[in-house]
């Protein structure tokens, strides 16, 4: 089972911009008319570059085998027998013996922290409208859970209850670890391979520690980008 924590807004907003890079490019290709057609084509690729490698990429995911922490440039994966300590300021950083990552989402600005903590206090209060319907049991229990907290917080808590949950059954040599509670979406088919790689290398043996890697997308996606950039150029 895999959980993915990334900024929705972030993810809509890349995914936007692609489509209408998409079209664009397909209209500087009908429309061909040389020099001015290739520097256009040239700014419209670095753009998306940076678009894919900041919004769209980026993710932390929750696998059976440990975190996968997807920056915008780099891998992080850490086994869940590895996570030493899971903190959140503005965004989320797991330590793992001398190493640390910090994940480039979900952050938290200081108005979300704001917020989170007034629905916080007026939940403890017992404030709010007079005419609000019932809450069932279930209802009740997940405002309490998410009161005063946000994505952030949640997630760090999904990532500290994995981990700790795969500590005791690290001397039988299990490498699974319980399914978090958490409201993450799953992810499966073409995004699920990104974590395939570093997961597998955790399983190895030895203890176990963070593999920091390079990400061969955001690379690739760079260097079109740069190539073209290159080509208009030099014509």
């Amino acid at each position: 089972m895999r959980e993915v924590f990334r900024s929705k807004a972030a993810l809509v907003l890349g995914w936007v911009w692609v489509a209408f890079a998409a079209a664009n490019a397909a209209d500087l290709v009908v429309r061909y008319s040389g020099p001015s057609s290739l520097d256009a084509g040239a700014v419209l690729a670095v753009l998306t570059a940076l678009v894919f490698v900041t919004c769209i990429r980026p993710a932390v995911v929750l696998t059976d085998e440990g975190v996968l922490v997807r920056n915008p440039l780099r891998d992080a994966f850490v086994p869940w027998t590895a996570v030493d300590g899971v903190a959140v300021s503005h965004a989320i950083t797991i330590t793992s013996g001398d190493a640390a990552v910090r994940c480039w989402t979900p952050q938290t600005t200081a108005r979300e922290r704001a917020a989170a903590v007034r629905r916080g206090r007026s939940g403890s209060e017992g404030g709010g409208p007079a005419a609000e319907p019932a809450r069932s049991r279930g209802e009740q229990a997940a405002a309490e859970a998410l009161a005063g907290r946000t994505h952030a917080d949640w997630a760090a808590e999904q990532i500290r209850r994995r981990a700790e949950a795969a500590r005791p059954r690290a001397g039988t040599g299990g490498t699974g670890a319980e399914a978090g509670e958490g409201s993450a979406t799953i992810e499966t088919g073409a995004g699920a391979e990104a974590g395939a790689g570093p997961g597998a290398a955790g399983t190895g043996e030895g203890p176990a520690t963070m593999r920091i890697t390079w990400a061969p997308g955001a690379l690739a996606a760079l260097g079109v980008a740069l190539a073209l950039v290159v080509a208009a150029f030099l014509t």
